[in-house]
């Protein structure tokens, strides 16, 4: 059985009400790394996403965050984050949400982001655009670089990384209206698709982090690609844009 943008919006509330249910509680962190979090929370809405689509949607492979990958039977794939933003998240900080994206025979064709702190909830399928909350969505009709507003992230070993994307941020700092850094590489990609960032850039990330907000950010009609140009930014080493069209080419020559 196939899922429907439907399912992945029921799915996403479900696992959005975890979050939310938990928010500014004591919690249980662990470290995975010198600065990459793990929270009883990102677990408990993992759990209950696994135990959902290998309920109604058995024969699919998984890729999630905290399981990693999980094979299937079928050409399905979930790419599944129970938690994108978990540092700000163990810090009180209201910027977070649950990323989930599905793939048949290596085409990503639904994805849903859900905000539970705002309620918003961004929804694409493959080939018939992009909404936020039911209402269409699309980026940024800028064409100037220095009229933009733009957002990045950092990877978790941005201490000892050989590819060091503060010198990008300084660099596109200097030459656009600023560079925000929310700590949701999910929400980065979403907030370009509603036209709240013009572009959006990052390296080293997962599929899970961008797999959802790339489809979405695409159907807005955002120019989505590996940091090099490549159309797969999925594929490992995964960096990703999501620009408006209008300052792509200038952006990616700044990255280069």
């Amino acid at each position: 059985m196939k899922p429907t943008l439907a399912d992945l919006e029921r799915l996403a509330r479900g696992a959005g009400a975890i979050l939310r249910d938990g928010y500014e509680k004591k919690h249980d962190i662990q470290y995975k790394g010198v600065i990459d979090l793990v929270t009883e929370i990102d677990r408990a809405s993992e759990d209950f996403l696994l135990r959902e689509v290998q309920t109604h949607f058995a024969g699919g492979a998984i890729l999630a965050e905290e399981s990693g990958k999980i094979s299937g039977i079928n050409g399905d794939l979930w790419m599944i984050d129970p938690l994108d933003g978990t540092v700000n998240y163990a810090h009180g900080i209201p910027v977070f949400c649950v990323s989930i994206a599905f793939a048949s025979d290596g085409e990503t064709t639904l994805g849903a982001v859900y905000d539970p702190m705002r309620d918003e909830m961004f929804l694409a399928e493959k080939g018939r655009g992009a909404t936020l909350n039911g209402r269409q969505i699309r980026a940024s009709t800028t064409t100037e670089l220095e009229k933009s507003l733009l957002v990045t992230g950092f990877p978790y070993d941005t201490w000892n990384t050989e590819l060091d994307n503060f010198k990008y941020f300084e660099r596109l700092g200097k030459q656009t209206q600023g560079v925000r850094r929310l700590g949701s590489a999910a929400l980065d990609a979403c907030y370009v698709a509603a036209g709240r960032f013009d572009a959006f850039w990052e390296f080293k990330l997962k599929p899970w982090d961008v797999a959802a907000g790339g489809l979405i950010a695409a159907e807005a009609g955002a120019t989505v690609s590996a940091i090099d140009g490549n159309a797969d930014y999925l594929s490992s080493p995964l960096s990703i844009i999501a620009s408006a069209p209008g300052i792509y080419a200038a952006l990616k020559e700044q990255l280069r």
